[in-house]
């Protein structure tokens, strides 16, 4: 049996990350994944979206937007597979770099379905069906999650499908119903809508983008909308049936029983924990009603020696929180203080076009508080790069403790927002008041002149607007 300091179970932005801290800090590593290094976000997740998008926007910017900018293509031919092909050229050099990473600071790595013997053990199912065991001091688990399916609803892969197969599979479809408008949904609707499919979001809340900001979700309704996208919203799908032409979704909303008919049909109504089959309950690991494993706030699971990072705890499932508390895992493992992660406060960016980035209370929650705040907000269509780039649709939006004048939250929709956030989120946990993004000199013309204006603006004193 081989003995290491950490045993990892899952190669992910978390289980990866921690893995490789833990090294940095003079521990012997094993990371154990069932499939591959860099988990679902490398593989078939943030990152070959990410290069769908870009594509998505190119493709857009074709179809759409030529008079603007003053060109025209006859006979336009877009070319959805290379697309595919491109995102996942991405996603494989990615995922090299982390075996390279793995190598270099001398973590063990095995492929296989991992299970909990003990609270020290863990046996791993290799694919060549011969078995191994691990020793480790400390176990960190960081198995992810899987996405939902709404009860008698089968995914075949072909018609009804979830995000994996969808950002592998080459063929664009002509037409496609994406129940669920978070993220996922937000994200495959501008890809798919761009390269010309018929698309309709299916989302049961009463927005798009249902846990951002109010006025985020109205805008990118708005923006969606002009697009082409049929948006429903305060929807319930009840059957999605498959035929040979494709999916027959019936939904129901206040308009009464509804049949929604496409080519394809995407599932994109959120995640569940992969908790099962890892033997958790046999040494006693304790797990939320919804089969989350509880942690506390140094990662730390209810069974000494045992840890969880990342989806698997249902924090927060982005990856950059999973990267996060594997650092602080690792580091709590080797004895070193950590600080209490504020869950609140972390950045969280949707990749749609125009995106949406935001971080801590929305203007709602912030009011629910019970102390004075106050809202500073500047459009895009007043930015001057904005402008240039043809690109303004969306706003700055910052929200204030009126008396401290202490950041409690922005919402940001437009034109790459998601790079805006880290002026925010580091003032926010270095206790800056906003008075230091309105006193900070911006480089003009830029798109983070918006933040500026923004702070000015809650400040009462606004110069553009």
């Amino acid at each position: 049996m081989d003995t290491f300091d950490v045993v990892v179970i899952g190669a992910g932005p978390g289980g990866y990350v921690a893995a490789i801290r833990a090294a940095q800090l003079g521990l012997s590593v094993a990371i154990i994944d069932k499939e591959w290094l860099g988990g679902v976000c490398l593989n078939i997740g943030c990152i070959p979206s990410k290069a769908l998008l870009k594509n998505a926007e190119v493709a857009h910017l074709l179809r759409e937007r030529g008079k603007d900018f003053g060109f025209s293509i006859e006979n336009l031919q877009l070319d959805y597979a290379a697309a595919v092909k491109r995102s996942r050229q991405v996603s494989d050099r990615l995922t090299r770099g982390v075996g390279f990473l793995m190598k270099k600071h001398n973590i063990t790595v095995v492929i296989g379905n991992a299970r909990l013997k003990s609270a020290k053990i863990v046996e791993v199912a290799i694919p060549d069906g011969k078995a191994r065991e691990l020793s480790g001091e400390n176990i960190i688990i960081a198995t992810g999650a899987h996405p939902a399916t709404i009860p008698g609803i089968t995914i075949d892969g072909q018609k009804v499908v979830t995000y994996r197969e969808a950002i592998l599979q080459a063929h664009l479809p002509a037409s496609v119903i994406i129940i669920g408008a978070g993220a996922i949904g937000l994200e495959f609707a501008t890809v798919w809508s761009a390269f010309g499919s018929q698309v309709t979001l299916v989302e049961m809340m009463p927005a798009v983008a249902p846990m951002e900001d109010a006025e985020v979700s109205a805008e990118l309704s708005k923006v969606f909308t002009k697009r082409g996208v049929k948006i429903l919203v305060d929807t319930k799908v009840k059957s999605v049936e498959t035929a040979s032409t494709g999916v027959r979704v019936t939904v129901e909303n206040t308009e009464g029983t509804l049949i929604l008919e496409a080519e394809q049909a995407l599932m994109a109504t959120g995640f569940k924990p992969n908790t099962n089959g890892l033997g958790l309950e046999d040494v006693g690991v304790e797990l939320t009603e919804r089969k989350y494993i509880k942690i506390d706030d140094a990662l730390a699971t209810n069974i000494p020696g045992i840890h969880a990072v990342g989806d698997v705890t249902g924090k927060f499932m982005l990856a950059h929180v999973a990267s996060r508390q594997g650092v602080l895992c690792a580091e709590a493992i080797a004895g070193k203080p950590i600080e209490e992660l504020n869950y609140v406060m972390v950045p969280r960016a949707t990749f749609c076009q125009p995106q949406a980035a935001s971080f801590g209370y929305t203007e709602a929650q912030a009011m629910e508080l019970g102390k004075p705040i106050k809202v500073g907000k500047f459009p895009y269509q007043a930015n001057g790069k904005a402008l240039g780039l043809g690109d303004y649709a969306g706003f700055a939006k910052i929200i204030i403790d009126a008396e401290s004048k202490q950041l409690l939250g922005a919402h940001l929709v437009g034109p790459e927002v998601s790079e805006l956030l880290p002026e925010l989120t580091l003032a926010q946990a270095n206790g800056l008041s906003v008075d230091a993004i309105a006193s900070n000199i911006h480089a003009h013309p830029t798109l983070n002149e918006a933040l500026l204006e923004a702070a000015e603006s809650a400040l009462g004193q606004s110069i553009h607007i």
